[in-house]
């Protein structure tokens, strides 16, 4: 007999998959712009992909992935399916500074009306958009 839980038993995000159409460009942003860290590299010969597990500070957050040709996202951001990622920040606008010194332009940092807390969004070089949320 099967014991039943009120629930999956979800405890906490285990990682997001990102498909990327220029690896060396998207692993180059997200470990030398965004800070992540190589946690495994891997080349999958029979799928023509690479898959790079990517950690910051010890936890494992994104699988980023390569293959070939694949489609457009097809509208930013109200697309059906990941809307954001968002990251937490210390201080937006520093954070913002360090983007546009590599180049990588923000929007205008706005207010969140529920939590007074500031935040902003960027894109990826797939023009995945990035939130940064003040924490």
């Amino acid at each position: 007999m099967s014991h039943r839980v009120p629930n999956p038993g979800i405890q906490s995000l285990h990682h997001i998959a990102i498909i990327c159409s220029d690896y060396e460009k998207s692993k180059r942003f997200y470990t030398e712009i965004l800070g992540f860290q190589v946690k495994n590299e891997v080349y999958r010969e029979e799928r023509q992909s690479f898959k790079l597990d990517l950690s910051l500070n010890g936890q494992y957050l994104i699988e980023l992935f390569s293959f070939p040709n694949p489609p457009n996202r097809l509208s930013r951001p109200e697309s059906t399916g990941l809307r954001h990622i968002a990251f937490g920040v210390h201080n937006i606008e520093a954070s913002c500074l360090f983007l546009k010194d590599n180049q990588i332009d923000t929007e205008d940092i706005r207010i969140d009306e529920y939590t007074g807390r500031k935040f902003t969004f960027f894109s990826d070089p797939d023009n995945l958009p990035i939130e940064l949320y003040e924490i």
